[in-house]
C-alpha cells in the first residue's frame, strides 16, 4: 500500500489532468457511458471529489468521463463499476435478459479445453462465473501463467491442487480455498496423479467488448481466463 494520491487503473496522470492515455478515435467505438456514471454517482451520494477518490482517479478525469469528453478503457470500466456496484453491462446501457437463477443438475453439459473439464454451476450474463472444474494432471495448461481484471475464489473437492500466486506456492488439500485478484499472475494444476476436482467463481468484464480486453475474442473458451 502506498500512502497519497495513487494513480488511476490506466496509468499516471498527464499534464491536462486526465489519467492514461488518450484513447483517440478508437474510444469512439464504445458506447457513451456518461449518462450512466453521473446518474450512479448521483444514486450513490457520493461528490465528484469522493467517487473520484474512490475509483482512484482525479476529479477532473472523471468529470471529463461524465461529460462524455472522454471514453474510459475497458479496465477503468471494470474500476467504475465496482465503485459503483453494478456490472461493465449497466454502465454500457445494455439491457440483460432475465437470468434463471436455478442451474439444475445434468443442465448445460461439459466442455473441454486442453484436457481440462468445465461444468456450469452458475447463470450466464452475471457480475461473477460459476464452475465445477476438473483438472487433469500433468496437463500443459497448468504452465500457463494468467493475468486479467477480476476476482477468483476456487474450493479444492477433491485431489490435491497447487497454486502458484506471483512468487509464492501453496497446495491445496480438499476442502481448501483460496480467493485472490486476478491481476496477480496465477496458474494452478493438480498435484495428485487422478487430477483435482474444484469449484470457480471469478469475476469478469460481463460485455461482449470483454475480448478486447482480456485477450482473445469474446466467445473465448473459459479456460483462457482460470
Amino acid at each position: 500500500m502506498t500512502s497519497g494520491p495513487a494513480p488511476g487503473p490506466e496509468g499516471p496522470e498527464r499534464p491536462d489532468g486526465a489519467v492514461g492515455p488518450d484513447l483517440g478515435a478508437g474510444a469512439d467505438e464504445l458506447p457513451s457511458v456518461a449518462p450512466q456514471l453521473r446518474e450512479l454517482r448521483r444514486r450513490a451520494g457520493l461528490t465528484l471529489e469522493a467517487a473520484a477518490a474512490r475509483a482512484r482517479l482525479s476529479p477532473a478525469h472523471l468529470s471529463r468521463l461524465e461529460t462524455g469528453r472522454r471514453q474510459p478503457s475497458l479496465p477503468l470500466l471494470l474500476g467504475l463499476a465496482r465503485t459503483y456496484g453494478t456490472t461493465v453491462s449497466e454502465l454500457l446501457g445494455e439491457t440483460p435478459a432475465v437470468a434463471d437463477p436455478i442451474v439444475r443438475a445434468g443442465g448445460p453439459g461439459a466442455r473441454e479445453a486442453d484436457g481440462w473439464t468445465y461444468w456450469q454451476a452458475g447463470g450466464s450474463g452475471r457480475g461473477m462465473q460459476a464452475l465445477r472444474v476438473h483438472v487433469p494432471h500433468g496437463r500443459s495448461q497448468g504452465e500457463l501463467v494468467r493475468v486479467h481484471p477480476g476476482e477468483e475464489w476456487l474450493y479444492v473437492l477433491k485431489g490435491r491442487l497447487r497454486l502458484h500466486l506471483a512468487e509464492a506456492e501453496y497446495l491445496l488439500e480438499p476442502g481448501d480455498s483460496a480467493h485472490f485478484d486476478s491481476l496477480t499472475p496465477h496458474r494452478i494444476g493438480a498435484a495428485t496423479t487422478g487430477g483435482a476436482d474444484l469449484l470457480f467463481v471469478h469475476t469478469l468484464l460481463q460485455s461482449s467488448l470483454a475480448g478486447l480486453c482480456l485477450g482473445g475474442g469474446a466467445g473465448s473458451g473459459t479456460a483462457h481466463h482460470l
